[in-house]
């Protein structure tokens, strides 16, 4: 599972852990089924508190995006049709996000040259190529 975490960021920790495995679930990335990392397993890689990956594991099980089974692991649940009403509104939300963020850097006197290898560089890291 690929998750970054900004530590600088102002969004918390928590948020941005949870937003990330609920965007995965969501889009397929995924799979019902799937058995996510361990709490330990993730908090040290993340290196994060075991705490925190343990809450947000709660949060996404009460949203019935996961299944917790207890002392065999967090595993992905089907998703529901309330689960695509979410991902269509989440993608919408990002793309008004993304809009004015490139608008931002335009203002910033950031080329559009700039942004576009900035726009692949990340998508590089991501393990996603650049159409």
């Amino acid at each position: 599972m690929l998750l970054h975490i900004e530590k600088g960021s102002s969004t918390p920790i928590s948020r941005q852990i949870r937003d990330q495995i609920r965007e995965q679930c969501l889009s397929g990335v995924l799979k019902p089924g799937e058995k996510l990392p361990s709490v330990r397993e993730l908090a040290r890689e993340l290196a994060v508190n075991v705490n925190t990956v343990f809450r947000v594991y709660e949060r996404l099980a009460s949203e019935r995006l996961v299944e917790l089974r207890h002392g065999d692991g967090t595993y992905v649940l089907p998703p529901t049709d309330g689960d695509e009403a979410g991902l269509t509104e989440q993608r919408s939300r990002f793309e008004s996000e993304f809009d004015q963020l490139v608008h931002r850097g335009l203002l910033l006197g950031i080329p559009p040259a700039d942004l576009k290898a900035r726009l692949n560089r990340v998508l590089r890291s991501a393990g996603k190529a650049a159409k």
